[in-house]
């Protein structure tokens, strides 16, 4: 069975860096099957019972992210400087994570987040030979020459770089633009070469770590990596060694999280867009606006023509309809037409006098 040292047990778990469960094991708040262990390096398995002040250490769930980290951000969780740091964009993941490996302070791209320190410490293994591709900008025009002698090695202080792979991609006045893939991770290795060949480095970006790439993400989004990036990177590299049962299938799946308010694609829209031939609306960013691009859309087509030939009309051979025999008081034929009913008015009744009238000289005898 396998077993591990108790300081990287407790790491696991979330109660600090390595460093600081050390300290626990020193203070004697640590006990493995209710033994108080003081001696760093104790090794313990899955079977054993570790306790810390009195509670049982359970391993939390491993969790991995990808992290498009932003130029001027510290890739530590904590800088006793006071300048921002990685943790200040992690906040919504519940989990202590830390990043795999650091980019400089003045570099962004990718960068795995996780909270598995197996899974971090083959990534950044010397034997692993990772991949880490950057796209860099130096100051002067480089020549091929100049590019092949990056590709086959550099002589720096601490030793000669490994072959690496370089591309030109463009010139930009008297600036050169040329893509870089190493295996190596020492520190400020690029920089580093510029200087020593005379190409300052101006601009520098990771676009992909160990062939995970940030496409999709702001600086300072992030997301969670999916079932196929997880599944390939245990195939190159052995890590990681079981496949959280809630990792996303693709990257539909995945959301995306920053500081700034980012809209997520809903896999309903992009379903929907399937159905209709196409997919969803890609961004092409510009200094000015951001503009959105159109589907291609199919001219109309006419109406579809009938197929088959056009139905005869159906002939009714069964003869005359019956006749049916009339009802008991019910009339048989049109209705008779009815004269209209003339009003008969005799002559009209002539007024009889009022009292009034009858005062009136003609009018009857006069009431006193």
């Amino acid at each position: 069975m396998r077993e591990d040292r108790l300081q990287k047990v407790l790491a696991r778990a979330g109660f600090g860096s390595r460093r600081s469960c050390e300290a626990l094991i020193e203070a004697g708040r640590v006990r493995v099957n209710g033994k108080t262990v003081k001696e760093l390096g104790t090794k313990v398995s899955r079977s054993d019972r570790v306790d810390l002040d009195g509670a049982r250490v359970v391993a939390e769930q491993s969790v991995y992210y990808v992290f498009h980290k932003p130029r001027g951000v510290v890739s530590t969780m904590a800088d006793p400087e006071g300048r921002p740091t990685v943790r200040d964009y992690l906040k919504p993941i519940r989990a202590r994570v830390f990043p795999v490996g650091r980019l400089d302070f003045s570099t962004s791209g990718v960068i795995l987040v996780t909270n598995d320190g197996e899974f971090s410490d083959a990534l950044l293994h010397p034997k692993g030979k990772v991949p880490k591709s950057y796209v860099v900008k130096v100051a002067g025009v480089m020549e091929e020459r100049d590019v092949e002698h990056w590709a086959k090695g550099v002589v720096l202080e601490d030793g000669k770089t490994q072959p690496a792979e370089a591309t030109l991609i463009r010139y930009e006045g008297d600036k050169t633009w040329i893509e870089l893939t190493i295996s190596e991770g020492r520190n400020q290795q690029i920089r580093r070469m510029g200087e020593a060949t005379g190409f300052r480095v101006m601009r520098l970006a990771r676009l992909s770590f160990a062939g995970i790439s940030s496409d999709g993400l702001k600086p300072g989004g992030f997301r969670e990596m999916t079932r196929e990036e997880l599944l390939a990177l245990r195939k190159a590299h052995g890590v990681p060694r079981r496949v959280p049962e809630g990792a996303p299938l693709d990257s539909i799946q995945t959301r995306t999280r920053s500081l700034k308010t980012e809209r997520v694609l809903a896999p309903e829209r992009v379903q929907r867009d399937a159905r209709r031939g196409g997919g969803p609306r890609e961004r092409v960013r510009t200094k000015e606006r951001t503009a959105k691009v159109p589907r291609e859309r199919e001219p109309p087509q006419g109406r579809r023509e009938q197929r088959g030939p056009a139905r005869e009309p159906v002939r009714d051979d069964r003869g005359p309809a019956p006749t049916r025999e009339p009802v008991r008081g019910e009339r048989r034929g049109p209705a008779p037409k009815r004269e209209p009913v003339r009003e008969r008015r005799g002559p009209a009744p002539t007024p009889q006098p009022s009292s009034r009238d009858r005062s009136k000289p003609g009018g009857g005898p006069r009431r006193r």
